[in-house]
């Protein structure tokens, strides 16, 4: 074979073949004789063409592996998750009535999606535990921006079944199915899925990410820690105190919920933040944190929320909205226990925005 030929032949068996045919010298190989006469001027020619083809293999090399390490990095990070990620049955089952609009119309589909957040300050496996945290996350169709909307756990409402009582008793009386049960019936909506973290979870993931840069609207006191108002830094211990309290709140329970939106804010914006998803060491122990304290429904995998994750990588602050469930005000039930009025037209609005989609227009 003439020089061209050898030219446009693999760089792994040209550039190679010294290093595997050890017994094979130039003079052995009649490629060596360019001229056809025997002699090996140009030698050193052919020898740079070698040692250039083995620089480029090396390179190849190379590139491979920080890919490969990354392929790697993210089949590890998929095990963490399916690993610690728990499923429960947070939904209602099969047989429950399906949730219907108002005057009992169908809800309707391709509308965004709903996500519940539910958090609490329980310890493990304590039974009949309410719920301290419900936030209900609206996910629009385009993904363009994320509405979280507290509701005041004293809101007082209609359980199925259980008649009139606090919202949060519906997590004590039914777990998660009859909470989504009663915040369907509520709203007319349907809520797609839910998560349920403890508040020692939320400290966990905030250290994970190297604490979050939170929005203090209402100043407070709690020792070792003092709260003012303007963006503040938390680490995680200090983010825990700064959701927990609402004695010192001018508005308590409703305060401490607009808290809870403010620091899941910075929480959602800190973790994908380029400072987290390019770090590798930043993203495995915020994920670690999140999944082990993570149950869901029983319907959420694990390729349903990376693909959440990764339609909402580009949020800004400006795209994410709090909203406080409407009520009128504070009284007394006929059992004695204080709580929040629903203000039963604006609770319709509220409604029908999410079932339509149309919350940017919500006031």
């Amino acid at each position: 074979m003439d020089n061209s030929g050898r030219q446009t032949s693999s760089l792994f068996d040209d550039g190679l073949e010294d290093d595997l045919q050890h017994g094979i010298t130039s003079e052995d190989d009649p490629s060596s004789h360019e001229r056809g006469d025997g002699s090996d001027l140009d030698l050193p020619r052919r020898e740079e063409k070698r040692r250039n083809r083995k620089v480029l293999v090396a390179a190849v090399v190379l590139l491979l592996v920080p890919v490969l390490a990354v392929v790697g990095y993210l089949a590890y990070l998929n095990h963490v998750v399916t690993a610690n990620v728990k499923q429960e049955l947070l939904l209602p089952d099969a047989g429950a009535p399906a949730p219907t609009a108002p005057g009992g119309a169908a809800v309707p589909t391709g509308t965004g999606t709903n996500y519940l957040i539910i958090g609490n300050d329980a310890g493990p496996d304590r039974e009949g535990a309410r719920s301290d945290v419900m936030v209900l996350a609206h996910v629009p169709a385009d993904r363009s921006n994320v509405t979280l909307i507290h509701f005041p756990r004293d809101l007082y409402v209609s359980i199925p079944g259980k008649g009139k009582n606090k919202l949060n008793a519906a997590y004590a009386f039914g777990g998660g199915p009859l909470l989504v049960q009663t915040m369907q019936q509520l709203l007319g909506i349907r809520v797609d899925h839910v998560a349920m973290l403890g508040f020692e979870g939320f400290k966990s993931m905030t250290d994970a990410v190297g604490g979050v840069d939170v929005n203090v609207e209402e100043a407070s006191n709690q020792p070792p820690y003092v709260f003012t108002r303007g963006v503040q830094h938390m680490d995680g211990a200090m983010a825990l105190a700064f959701v927990r309290e609402r004695h010192q709140l001018s508005e308590g329970d409703i305060s401490r919920g607009r808290r809870q939106l403010a620091f899941i804010k910075a929480l959602m914006l800190k973790t994908l933040s380029a400072d987290t998803l390019t770090n590798p060491v930043r993203l495995k122990d915020f994920t670690e944190a999140a999944t082990s304290n993570l149950t869901v429904d029983q319907n959420l995998d694990v390729g349903a929320m990376r693909s959440e994750a990764f339609a909402l990588r580009g949020l800004r602050g400006g795209d994410i909205r709090f909203i406080t469930a409407p009520f009128t005000g504070f009284g007394t039930s006929p059992a004695g226990a204080s709580i929040d009025i629903v203000d039963e037209p604006k609770m319709g609005e509220l409604g029908d925005a999410i079932r339509n989609d149309e919350l940017n227009a919500y006031k």
